[in-house]
């Protein structure tokens, strides 16, 4: 996963209709493939595809979580993303993307900032 992702990557991601999608449908529960290939239209291979790209760019996290009646595990998926700003300022084009962190990264802040 890489938080390198440049400008293009991440406007071109966010052009896709599948994807705002993924992000907007997952910001509210966690999703599996499935029930974002029912809700997005689109075939689970699609699904997949755009979930890597999402991953590529560290902006949406797979979560393993147990099915309480098959007694099995699947896998469901929640945004990093919380805000994506361009900024045009003498003559250049900056992005920033600002994630979501987990428990442990503000667990570890705040411990440090003790």
């Amino acid at each position: 996963m890489s938080e390198d992702c440049d400008i293009e990557d991440i406007a071109g991601l966010l052009e896709d209709a599948t994807v705002r999608t993924i992000l907007t449908a997952t910001s509210v529960e966690p999703m599996d493939a499935n029930t974002l290939s029912e809700r997005c239209g689109v075939s689970e291979p699609t699904i997949y595809r755009r979930l890597e790209e999402l991953r590529d760019c560290d902006l949406i996290e797979e979560q393993t979580r147990p099915d309480p009646t098959g007694g099995h595990h699947h896998k469901v998926f929640t945004p990093r993303l919380e805000r994506v700003t361009i900024e045009l300022r003498n003559g250049e084009l900056t992005l920033e993307v600002t994630r979501e962190r987990d428990a442990a990264d503000r667990f570890t802040d705040l411990i440090e900032g003790m």
